[in-house]
């Protein structure tokens, strides 16, 4: 057996953050957020969630850290976004207060 006959688990990433509605926003209005994606490499993670944030209309963002996921989470405000991550989709957690 060989190294290419292994199968390895999926690399998830998490990125973690801040996003804002408006471009003139002040920094009390930011809204905590949680991505969870699947990607080849942490640029490309970067990229895809800014993206995706993009797109959902945030105009702001600033990402402050990056991980990669070690299996499905236990806590269940991440299962469905694991799964969803697993999909090859972006999902994006927000908590707000």
């Amino acid at each position: 057996m060989n190294d290419n006959d292994l199968e390895l688990d999926p690399t998830v990433y998490i990125v973690i953050g801040r996003v804002w509605e408006g471009e003139d926003a002040s920094p009390e209005s930011a809204i905590t957020i949680h991505a969870l994606l699947m990607a080849p490499d942490d640029d490309d993670a970067v990229r895809k969630t800014l993206e995706s944030l993009s797109a959902q209309g945030f105009a702001e963002a600033e990402l402050d850290q990056i991980g990669v996921m070690d299996g499905e989470p236990d806590d269940p405000v991440y299962e469905g976004a694991y799964q969803d991550a697993l999909a090859g989709n972006v999902a994006i957690v927000t908590f707000t207060e």
